[in-house]
């Protein structure tokens, strides 16, 4: 069969059993059985709710927790695979919200198939809405009491890293560079970002401290004049360069104070770019990361 006709076969599937789909999903909370997931910030906090039973595949950037690269994946949120998404046969899409999904002719043939999608009214744009979106979450699937001890748990992990934090005297200049996979290029994340929110509970700066969230890297000017102590590079980024080399390649990054005294460090994108369960955690490693001596070159 060829794949013309097999995309069409998906679509005639998925078109008859959008037929008894619900359409107000907020009426029947719960009652999905096959959910797709094309946010990693709404993947972690299922498998912490304990909700994850009727999760059937998830978009690439999930990586956290482990068993969610065990699923099928349906491509990077903003560049989904129509046939992977029909091929997972979901009755409700976690969207992440507006922006989050695309290219638009995939999201415009899943809304035409009628497949319900579910975006939570709390951002988690800082600690409080973070936990509102836990409780907002734990609600819709029946978990407020792992909802109100996730919250519990953000709150006493985020004292103790920021206790921590406090004692460190240095606060080193950091910037942030990033694989961006939708557009092919590295990027450096700004100060107004969570990630820069994060660097600041951490106890360090934001050496870049625009605002926005993130800015094409094709001038060398834009990190040799930032000048950096410390480089943290997104593991997508890292683990594609061959080495120290490829690193020192990036534009400006072998001119920094960063790159001579060794301290370019790799991090997990999933640890900065959003605010979660784990993120008093992640603060307090981060902490670590960006107060160690480094390794300078010989």
């Amino acid at each position: 069969m060829s794949a013309r006709r097999a995309l069409a076969a998906l679509l005639a599937a998925a078109a008859l059993a959008a037929c008894g789909r619900f359409g107000n999903d907020d009426a029947k909370a719960g009652a999905a059985r096959r959910i797709v997931s094309t946010s990693k910030q709404h993947t972690e906090i299922l498998y912490a709710l304990g909700a994850d039973a009727d999760l059937v595949a998830v978009d690439v950037s999930s990586v956290y927790p482990p068993q969610a690269r065990t699923l099928p994946n349906v491509g990077y949120h903003r560049a989904l695979s129509l046939e992977g998404m029909l091929s997972a046969r979901p009755t409700l899409i976690l969207t992440g919200g507006p922006g989050n999904m695309g290219p638009e002719p995939v999201v415009r043939q899943l809304e035409s198939l009628k497949i319900p999608m579910k975006d939570f009214d709390a951002k988690a744009t800082d600690l409080a809405s973070t936990k509102a979106l836990f409780r907002e979450m734990g609600a819709y699937f029946k978990r407020e009491r792992q909802a109100d001890s996730l919250a519990a748990k953000l709150d006493a992990d985020m004292a103790r890293a920021t206790a921590a934090a406090r004692q460190v005297a240095d606060t080193p200049r950091v910037v942030i560079v990033h694989y961006g996979r939708a557009m092919n290029v590295y990027l450096t994340i700004l100060g107004r970002s969570t990630a820069g929110q994060m660097v600041r509970w951490a106890g360090g700066r934001m050496a870049l401290d625009d605002s926005g969230g993130m800015r094409q890297l094709t001038s060398p000017e834009v990190i040799a004049k930032a000048d950096p102590d410390v480089i943290l590079l997104t593991d997508f980024g890292y683990d594609r360069l061959a080495g120290r080399d490829d690193i020192l390649a990036l534009p400006g990054v072998g001119a920094t104070k960063a790159a001579r005294a060794g301290r370019i460090f790799r991090v997990e994108e999933n640890d900065l770019v959003y605010l979660g369960p784990r993120t008093g955690e992640n603060v307090d490693r981060l902490r670590e990361v960006i107060h160690q001596p480094g390794a300078p070159a010989r």
